[in-house]
Formats: C-alpha cells, sequence, structure tokens
C-alpha cells in the first residue's frame, strides 16, 4: 500500500452557538500520507491539527470530503478504518482506579482483540511500565501516564499510530524513551503522524511535513526541501572586540551578539560567503574564528504561518 491515510477535500464547519458564529476549522484539504513514513503535522494554535486527527479517529463527524485509512474509506467501513488506525492523544485521560494492565485489557476488549492474542505484558515492557503494572493509574507520574497513553493506542496492533503532542511537558529521559519505541516501530512497517510544538523533534523525526495553517495545508515537502525554502545563513565570527563595518554587499545584514560576536546574515542564492570576508579583510577586520548557521524549520514555520 503506498498510502496508510488519504484525504479528500476535507471540511469541518462547527455550528454556531450562542453568540459565537459558526466555525470553519477544515477548508476543503487534500492530503496523502505515505504508508511506512513518520510524517509531522504542524500548525499554531487553531490551525485545524486536532479537528483532523479527530475526524481520523473517529471522533468528530466531517462536514464534506472523503477519508481513507489504509485502505478503508470511513464513510463504507468505519470499523475496519478505525481499527487501522492508534491515537495517543495530547490530554491525560484515563481511570483513575484502573492499573495499566487493567486499563490496557479494557482497550484491548473494547477494539474486539480476543484473549489469545493480547500483548499486555510486552506493552508494559515496551514503555517501561512492568513494574507499576499493578498500581492504581491515580499513583502514577505525569510521565508515566503518557507511557500508559501510548500503550493504550497500541493494544489493537495499528498500522497507523498518531502521536497528538507527545512529548509535551515530560522530561528528557521519557523524550528519549518514546523517541526511541517510535523509531523502533517505524522500522517495523507501523506509519507515524506527529503533531508537535517542538518543532527541532519535527525536524530530526520527520520525514515528510505538512503545515497547516487556518484550516488549509500550506505546505506539504519532504523536510529537507522544506528546510531549504528559506534563502538565508548567518556567518558567526570572532573578531576580538568591537569593529568598525565597512559597507557589506547589498543583501548582507549585521548585529552584535550578547556574547560579543558579530553575526552576518546573508541570502546564499545571491551571496557567497566569500564576497561578505573578502570585504571585512579589505577592511582590516580581524577574524579570529567563522561559523556558519542554517535556517531551521522554526523559521520557515515562522515564514510560513505568519499572518
Amino acid at each position: 500500500m503506498s498510502d496508510a491515510i488519504r484525504i479528500q477535500g476535507l471540511s469541518k464547519t462547527y455550528a454556531a452557538q450562542g453568540p459565537a458564529p459558526a466555525k470553519e476549522a477544515l477548508k476543503g484539504i487534500d492530503l496523502d500520507i505515505p504508508a511506512g513514513s513518520i510524517f509531522g503535522l504542524l500548525g499554531p494554535n487553531g490551525a485545524g491539527k486536532s479537528t483532523m486527527i479527530n475526524i481520523l479517529a473517529g471522533l468528530v463527524n466531517k462536514t464534506a470530503g472523503r477519508v481513507t485509512i489504509w485502505g478503508f474509506d470511513q464513510d463504507v467501513n468505519p470499523r475496519q478504518s478505525r481499527a487501522a488506525i492508534g491515537v495517543m492523544p495530547q490530554e491525560l485521560n484515563m481511570d483513575p482506579f484502573f492499573t495499566p494492565r487493567a486499563s490496557l485489557e479494557v482497550q484491548a476488549g473494547l477494539y474486539g482483540v480476543p484473549k489469545a492474542e493480547r500483548w499486555t505484558d510486552e506493552l508494559l515492557a515496551l514503555v517501561g511500565l512492568t513494574d507499576q503494572a499493578n498500581a492504581y493509574a491515580r499513583s502514577l507520574s505525569g510521565g508515566m501516564k503518557r507511557r500508559l497513553l501510548l500503550a493504550k493506542a497500541l493494544v489493537h496492533r495499528p498500522h497507523i499510530l498518531v502521536l497528538d503532542e507527545p512529548t509535551a511537558g515530560v522530561d528528557i529521559t521519557l523524550r528519549e524513551m518514546l523517541w526511541k519505541n517510535v523509531r523502533r516501530l517505524n522500522e517495523q512497517g507501523m506509519t507515524i503522524i506527529l503533531t508537535t510544538h517542538y518543532l527541532e523533534e519535527a525536524e530530526q523525526m520527520c520525514d515528510e511535513i505538512a503545515i497547516i495553517n487556518h484550516g488549509q495545508v500550506v505546505v506539504r515537502q519532504d523536510t529537507q526541501t522544506l528546510l531549504s525554502r528559506t534563502d538565508g545563513k548567518t556567518m558567526v565570527l570572532d573578531t576580538g572586540g568591537p569593529v568598525t563595518l565597512p559597507p557589506l554587499p547589498p543583501g548582507a545584514r549585521s548585529e552584535i551578539r550578547p556574547d560579543g560576536r558579530l553575526a552576518i546574515s546573508y541570502p546564499p542564492s545571491r551571496l557567497r560567503a566569500d564576497q561578505i570576508l573578502d570585504v571585512l579583510r579589505g577592511a582590516g577586520v580581524p577574524i579570529l574564528d567563522v561559523a556558519t548557521e542554517q535556517a531551521d524549520l522554526e523559521d520557515v514555520f515562522v515564514e510560513l504561518t505568519r499572518d
């Protein structure tokens, strides 16, 4: 299967409530997510990401459009399409009086997984909750509750896993454990869809990224192509102290950073680094060290979502 998810003309309008007018959350989105990929779904708050995820999970009814999950049309085969996807939600929603083991067993039952096919112990080991398997969920730390949410999303062995802000408010150890497990699942063939506000995570993890703003896809590209969209690079120079700068070539901008180093930004498509360095050397500016900085995903994100 080439596409794990195919979305065509997806729209969602929330009806007016009291003085609040109707809101068009999604505006005819077309999006294909390749099978076996780690796919980033990014956007500012209120862009429509959560609405899209809830539609994929079968929790929100769409207004118009077509959604196909693992080859199953959501309208024609709703049970099969839901069984193909697992969602790790952003909210910590769980029964405080269930143990992790009981939570996974109940979740497996809801998906109709026969007892002989359940893998509760393996899931508890996968997310590092073996020692807490029989403790009440209310006694778990926030990080452990997030681990349990991941395990619940995997009980029915879905082909597609959606991670909605999975590392929000978690420590570095849990974050590393989560990404290690995600990579392992992806290597085994699972398609991963990631939403996150930690853009460096998306930059490191995702094969492709779609950015949504105001209910529309503003860009969808592989990560490296997306990073190359911003025509900007920065040279950071150690000049050994304050200097008087000569006029720089057109397109170059300079600033003094708090640590005293000189930063010169320039568009590499129109200006080469050696041209700037030649001007500085010709003016007698001492250059003790040079480092370069490339535009990152945050720069691209801000540029594409700026109102």
